[in-house]
């Protein structure tokens, strides 16, 4: 009774807070774009959805999650801008936001306005601690978020998102100092700061072990040197969590991890780097030159950053597979209702068997790694470690992304060859799921340790 009390009292704080925001938040409004082309209407077509939205035998979620998203609904309505009464109660699964296109070209888009709605609202703290403005439920909330933003017409943003809530801030949610989460943790709940995440390097990306950045200690600070690559919101951030080598011990026992304040003097943005995808998330290259940050911005343990990191991966991986899950339903969704209305020889490409059974192949591999998220959620909550699932889910996420993408956007025909609809959009963000985030033979490796059969050195 007392934990079902206290989830109703976090979901009732965080619906305060969404009311709030609606009636008082001078949201973005919606620029008139006249006629829509026969693209922007293959690109958004108005279906249901095939994706488990009942709480009554649900294998993980409660009516109380079930709020949670269509709260979170509500505000990636206010994200799609300006809209009609009659097209707001489903307008994620039917309208493209119209500021995408916008951002995507930019290739940034407003970190800090669209965290500030989402801080306001809760959404960036759902799993954090109350006293620093969060909403202090269990991690299966926060994948039920991560579904929700699956919904997102583009993976950049859902990305930057995951960064802020479930990359940069857990260590410092679980072990760090009450003065760093009162510095860095609440204001990145409530949406005032942005949060990178500084581990990989040129020469270290899925090996996390062969860092190179160092962190001296002189005096009361560490002086820091070195740079990081690959910097989800990079250009915007206002601080970093940054995985440095603090020793010349070993390389799992040498590294900590350090709140670092991106205005520092000696903090350099080399450049924003372009990408096959994902465009819409900026990505910076960023050097350090004998930048000086207090000792006390160290995050628990000196020393103990390589393992607080790991820790952190957990929960990133299971994030990102509940984004993917959703943005996969909706492709697949979005093919069948395209392929249905494309005729080729007089006959809807849909009615050709090779098609239907293909996309009923596929969308039977999205609920296999579903039912995988969703078990692997429920021990986690549960205190158990889940690093196997959750990288067996990242894999299959990885290259399940890759086989929807592909297999779609062949039946799309020249369409899909286009930059107007989402499945091309989807091919190009998704390929990152098998790169970012441990490598899929960083992932087999794991397993394999985990299998115990892993040759030994």
């Amino acid at each position: 009774m007392r934990i079902i009390t206290q989830t109703a009292m976090a979901l009732h704080c965080g619906a305060v807070r969404l009311n709030a925001l609606i009636r008082t938040r001078p949201f973005f409004k919606c620029a008139s774009f006249g006629l829509r082309s026969f693209a922007d209407h293959a690109s958004s077509p108005k279906v249901a959805s095939n994706a488990p939205e009942t709480s009554g035998d649900h294998v993980l979620y409660t009516p109380e999650h079930f709020a949670l998203k269509d709260s979170l609904k509500k505000i990636a309505e206010i994200l799609g801008g300006d809209v009609s009464a009659t097209q707001q109660e489903n307008i994620i699964d039917q309208e493209i936001n119209p500021y995408v296109d916008q951002w995507e070209a930019e290739g940034k888009f407003p970190a800090h306005k669209i965290f500030k709605i989402l801080g306001n609202a809760g959404f960036l703290g759902v799993n954090k601690p109350v006293e620093y403005g969060g909403m202090g439920l269990d991690y299966s909330y926060s994948v039920a978020v991560s579904e929700e933003l699956g919904h997102i017409r583009c993976g950049g943003i859902p990305m930057a998102i995951g960064v802020q809530t479930d990359m940069a801030t857990p260590a410092l949610a679980r072990f760090g100092s009450a003065e760093l989460k009162k510095e860095f943790l609440l204001p990145s709940i409530l949406g005032d700061k942005v949060a990178c995440l500084g581990v990989s390097e040129v020469g270290a990306g899925s090996d996390v072990s062969n860092i190179k950045t160092k962190a001296v200690r002189k005096g009361d600070d560490y002086v820091i040197n070195g740079g990081k690559m690959w910097t989800t919101n990079g250009t915007q951030a206002d601080w970093m969590c940054l995985l440095a080598n603090t020793s010349d011990g070993p390389p799992h026992r040498n590294k900590s991890l350090i709140c670092l304040p991106m205005n520092l003097p000696g903090v350099h943005i080399a450049r924003k780097i372009d990408k096959l995808g994902m465009w819409s998330s900026d990505t910076a290259e960023v050097f350090f030159e004998d930048v000086r940050v207090p000792c006390k911005n160290v995050i628990g343990q000196e020393g103990m950053g390589f393992t607080y990191q790991m820790l952190q991966f957990q929960e990133e991986r299971l994030w990102a597979v509940a984004n993917i899950v959703t943005t996969m339903d909706v492709v697949i969704r979005e093919t069948i209702h395209y392929t249905r209305q494309r005729k080729i020889f007089s006959h809807p490409v849909l009615y050709h068997q090779a098609v239907h059974f293909r996309l009923a192949e596929l969308q039977t591999e999205v609920e296999l790694l579903r039912a995988l998220l969703y078990q692997a959620t429920a021990l986690y909550i549960k205190g158990n470690d889940v690093t196997k699932m959750a990288s067996m889910a990242k894999l299959k996420a990885g290259r399940l992304a890759r086989e929807v993408g592909d297999g779609c956007l062949q039946y799309w025909g020249g369409m899909g060859f286009t930059s107007d609809v989402l499945v091309s959009r989807f091919y190009r963000d998704s390929r990152l799921l098998s790169i970012g985030g441990g490598a899929d033979e960083v992932m087999l490796g794991i397993i394999c340790k985990y299998m115990d059969i892993l040759p030994k050195k």
